[in-house]
């Protein structure tokens, strides 16, 4: 009798993952015609798109992973990163609203990691003078083992307080101020996103390209609005600089590849279609 039902324990249990194995088939056959789609449109919003990033995300919406993920999206400065993350997280946050789906998605700001420099703005006389002599443009300007704790604790389902920094020329840090609800999705974004000691945190490793004229035009344009005054051209030369160092190179752990210089509607759209594939899989009657 006992090895009966462990029998048919056994049975029913092989039978539940082949049917999970064969949706995750049928999602990801779904998702590569979607992706090749947008690959192949005038103006896409994707450079690369590895097959590997595909696959995960067919077992992430198919539920063969359940746990929640984590996407990290990385660039130069000006290059669409932080537009991008907003609008990936506007377009799911109304899908949630939409079937009543709580805690969908938690975003971590790279830029509040970076360390407290208010002492040294106030000794400088200004943020444009402390800006000429302090390098905010290196992974070590920011605290990234911290954000990295914070990441993993959101992942295994608890709640952290994260930091708050003031991006208005104060260089102030204060910690513990943002309460971040563990979620089924946890994205961030930043200069320093995918570098060493921060991008195992990812699930999904994001880089957003933009060409030089167009990142350049961008930057000069907020450089006005946080008051760079003269120091924009010097800010800039070592942003651009550092670049090469620190944030190009994290190109090559990307997943997938962005076009910053798409248009906005087309990246919405396009997360549109991989909701709409979530609808069908899980909330059709059908």
């Amino acid at each position: 009798m006992q090895n009966t039902l462990i029998k048919n324990i056994i049975s029913e249990n092989k039978s539940f993952l082949q049917s999970k194995t064969n949706l995750c088939l049928y999602v990801e056959k779904r998702l590569n015609q979607i992706f090749l789609e947008e690959l192949n449109a005038q103006n896409s919003i994707f450079i690369k798109v590895k097959n590997s990033a595909i696959h995960r995300i067919a077992m992430f919406i198919s539920g063969t992973l359940t746990r929640a993920c984590s996407v990290g999206i990385a660039g130069e400065t000006a290059s669409g990163k932080s537009t991008i993350a907003y609008d990936i997280i506007n377009t799911i946050e109304a899908f949630a609203n939409e079937f009543r789906i709580k805690n969908a998605i938690t975003r971590i700001n790279t830029d509040d990691y970076y360390y407290d420099r208010s002492d040294m703005v106030k000794k400088a006389g200004s943020f444009a003078e402390f800006a000429k002599h302090y390098d905010l443009d290196v992974p070590q300007a920011l605290e990234l083992e911290l954000m990295k704790r914070h990441i993993e604790s959101l992942l295994q389902g608890d709640a952290v307080y994260l930091p708050e920094y003031d991006m208005s020329g104060t260089a102030i840090r204060r910690d513990n101020v943002k309460l971040a609800q563990p979620a089924k999705i946890v994205i961030s974004e930043g200069l320093f996103t995918l570098t060493e000691k921060v991008v195992d945190a990812f699930d999904f490793k994001i880089y957003v390209d933009v060409s030089h004229s167009v990142q350049k035009t961008r930057f000069y344009a907020r450089a006005a609005e946080r008051d760079l005054g003269d120091s924009a051209d010097e800010v800039y030369k070592n942003a651009s600089d550092k670049a090469k160092t620190h944030i190009h190179p994290t190109a090559a752990r990307a997943d997938i590849i962005l076009s910053g210089e798409a248009d906005r509607a087309a990246y919405r759209r396009f997360i549109n279609k991989m909701l709409n594939l979530v609808e069908e899989i899980h909330f059709s009657n059908n």
